[in-house]
């Protein structure tokens, strides 16, 4: 697609202001202070836990968005966006960090790889409390993009690796074969997971569960079925006729868990729990790791998800 003149002109201002902390960082990146390797930047979590299982040893990744910090808001400081300018590749998703869009149509120099490019995103529902919106505030909510949270399907975040590990070997070449056997494993794990799913969520006493935010339809594959407190915005409230409808389907279905997240507030979540005398649970949507992550990564935060849902369901 072809950019207007405009964006070309600020992208070239950009640039150009951009020019002498580029320099004096030398590698903004940090790629192993060599400056010989490939620069990749990929703008939150799970982009970045593919990006790093495919370049193994020969790049270092940067994360635009931080442990600790709710990927939705993140916003670009000048050594971020220094570092896309940078970057031989970027790795994002277009629709769900309106900064690092921005950044990548001003300042990218290098290859881009758009995630919503290459898969299939499940169209956005309408976000409880914004009933009866007119037409034109509902887009200016929902955004032209659907449901980001793609990668809590493993599947298509294996079709988002592929897409990743492809532009990875014309970036570098001399060690293409190495990238496209990783993301083997990538795959054959994510593959794993998958499975993993489909047996743990079979025979489950309950196919209802109740989320703080509107992260989780692409586990819908698996048999279950997701309501939320909020929308796909975290901080959006809830209308009083939502949390009603919320009620009385909790009553209806038996549900018997409302679950927070790890990274946004469970006041909703606990305060709906407590109203109900319902017991309360995490449910991780993998946007970010939390700053005293340990060792946890994708996986495990995915597999510690389902013996969350096992529990909360009675799953056999």
């Amino acid at each position: 697609m072809k950019k207007s003149p405009a964006p070309r002109l600020r992208a070239v201002a950009a640039l150009a202001l951009l020019a002498p902390l580029l320099a004096a960082c030398g590698d903004p990146l940090g790629g192993g202070g060599t400056g010989t390797g490939p620069r990749v930047v990929a703008s939150f979590y799970p982009l970045e836990y593919v990006a790093e299982r495919v370049a193994g040893e020969h790049v270092e990744v940067e994360q635009l968005t931080a442990p600790g910090v709710e990927s939705h808001d993140l916003e670009l400081n000048v050594e971020k966006t220094a570092a896309i300018a940078g970057a031989d590749l970027t790795f994002y998703l277009r629709g769900y960090q309106p900064a690092v869009d921005e950044a990548v149509e001003q300042n990218a120099s290098g290859s881009v790889v758009d995630a919503a490019e290459v898969v299939s995103l499940h169209a956005a529902e309408e976000e409880p409390g914004h009933e009866g919106e007119s037409a034109e505030e509902h887009a200016a909510h929902e955004g032209e993009a659907g449901d980001p949270h793609f990668w809590l399907d493993p599947v298509l975040l294996g079709e988002a690796a592929t897409a990743f590990t492809e532009q990875m070997a014309e970036v570098d070449p001399d060690h293409a074969a190495d990238y496209r056997a990783n993301l083997a494993d990538l795959r054959a794990d994510l593959e794993q997971l998958d499975a993993d799913y489909r047996e743990g969520l079979t025979g489950c006493e309950l196919d209802t569960v109740v989320v703080s935010h509107d992260a989780f339809g692409y586990l819908e594959k698996y048999g279950l079925t997701f309501e939320a407190v909020a929308g796909l915005s975290p901080d959006v409230e809830p209308s009083p006729a939502h949390l009603a409808e919320l009620e009385d389907l909790i009553r209806e279905t038996g549900v018997t868990t409302v679950f927070s997240e790890t990274l946004a507030s469970p006041a909703m979540a606990r305060t709906l729990a407590s109203d109900l005398d319902l017991e309360t649970g995490v449910l991780d949507p993998v946007e970010g790791l939390p700053a005293d992550s340990g060792q946890e990564d994708y996986l495990s935060l995915m597999r510690a998800n389902l013996r969350a849902l096992q529990q909360a369901n009675g799953c056999r």
